[in-house]
């Protein structure tokens, strides 16, 4: 080869060369609530990477911040300091007040992305459709289920099989499940945890009263309704009148330990605890729909995935191929199956993957069947301030500090001043 042809050769590939480097990729940065690090982050990394594998145009950058709470904290501040993720998974619940801040965008832009928000279950797409937008897509979804020891069952001679169903089959299982040594509790008959989400726990009591805490704008609670007392009185007998549930306040992470350890017969969690449950219980184990009063009941839970308006056009196009691809039937389903969490369509459940697993653990599918009775978590505008008086106030009655009345009497009063600006004339 002649001095000149190599010369143009080399040319050419330096001209070459910036075409190849000048490739473009959008970078999607997106919060997880994961306090530590174990199963969820090695799913969600594999997930990423799965994706990136397909879509090379695409760099995807999760970030685990904590609970749910120091999630949100940290995606607000660095949203508003310019640094924020383009997505977040965070509460249903926090819609309203990421609407208030002006920091979300919505989802249902083209027909296209309604008929992908129309597979969803209709009742894990009530927190996140406000005024006829679409601004949460379900995800880390659950509801509260009851969990039962099936050998304490037998071992007071209750029927394993079936579980109870209203509230005074479950306070009779209760009393007759509680176990003692002298003076000495070894094991409760129920326990339902009381911190962490204390109003989640009885908003279920409240649905299945026949009630409801809050409107449906946000704007106004609801406390002082008959079956919100009637639901946080329940509560209160389950351990001052039966006296089969401990005194004071169930920790949300002790339930479940103190029922893989028998010290409790039967916990109310949620089904997001499931695969814990069934990887680490030595003994058999149910899981059933939490009993009725006048219906079943329970408010659904979890997370949804939430896109920032801080996401430029590129970031917005990428982000929202990639929620397409991540809540897919296939993946949706294989998440179900790894975490316990409900899957959210029901094409996920038609999976050959999901099928094979219910056919195996028919407990799975006890979440979703409860999905026909479930309501809308609670959640209003100044969401955490709402929730942290209620909150409290519901730990004061459990302690026996206020009776029932009084305790919700207080919490109506405080939350609307609170929201008392967003309450038209």
């Amino acid at each position: 080869m002649n001095i000149t042809r190599r010369t143009l050769l080399a040319s050419a590939a330096v001209l070459a060369a910036p075409t190849i480097a000048r490739a473009e990729t959008t970078t999607v940065e997106f919060y997880f609530p994961v306090a530590v690090g174990g199963p969820i982050t090695k799913i969600i990394d594999g997930f990423a990477a799965d994706f990136m594998k397909e879509n090379p145009e695409i760099v995807l950058k999760p970030v685990y911040a904590g609970n749910y709470t120091d999630t949100l904290t940290k995606a607000v501040t660095a949203t508003k300091a310019g640094t924020g993720p383009q997505l977040a998974v965070l509460l249903s619940t926090d819609v309203f007040s990421l609407i208030d801040d002006e920091l979300v965008v919505p989802f249902d832009t083209t027909a296209d992305d309604k008929a992908w928000l129309s597979s969803f279950y209709p009742a894990f797409m009530a927190n996140g459709q406000i005024n006829g937008r679409t601004w949460g897509v379900p995800f880390q979804r659950s509801t509260i289920v009851m969990y039962y020891n099936k050998a304490a069952f037998a071992e007071v001679g209750l029927d394993a099989e079936k579980p109870p169903a209203t509230w005074a089959e479950f306070s009779a299982a209760a009393t007759k499940l509680t176990k003692r040594d002298g003076d000495k509790v070894t094991r409760w008959g129920a326990e339902i945890p009381a911190t962490g989400f204390t109003y989640w726990l009885l908003q279920a009591m409240v649905a299945e009263a026949g009630g409801s805490m809050g409107s449906a704008d946000g704007t106004k609670v609801l406390f002082t309704e008959p079956a919100v007392e009637r639901g946080l009185q329940f509560w209160l007998d389950l351990a001052n009148v039966q006296k089969a549930h401990p005194p004071g306040i169930v920790d949300w992470g002790t339930a479940p330990r103190d029922f893989l350890e028998g010290r409790a017969a039967m916990i109310w969690h949620t089904t997001g605890n499931l695969t814990n449950i069934k990887t680490n219980a030595s003994f058999p184990f149910g899981v059933a729909m939490l009993p009725a009063d006048v219906r079943r009941g329970s408010p659904t839970g979890g997370g949804n995935f939430y896109m920032f308006k801080s996401a430029s056009p590129a970031q917005q196009a990428a982000s929202t191929k990639f929620l397409k691809w991540v809540t897919s039937p296939e993946r949706a389903a294989a998440w179900g199956v790894a975490t316990g969490y409900v899957a959210t369509s029901p094409a996920a459940w038609e999976t050959k993957a999901m099928k094979d697993y219910v056919a195996g653990f028919p407990a799975a599918s006890v979440a979703r069947d409860q999905l026909q009775y479930a309501v809308p978590e609670f959640s209003t505008h100044e969401n955490q301030r709402v929730v942290t008086i209620i909150d409290d106030e519901l730990q004061a009655a459990l302690l026996g500090k206020k009776t029932a009345k009084e305790a919700l009497t207080d919490a109506q009063a405080a939350a609307t001043r609170v929201l008392k600006p967003f309450q038209k004339a």
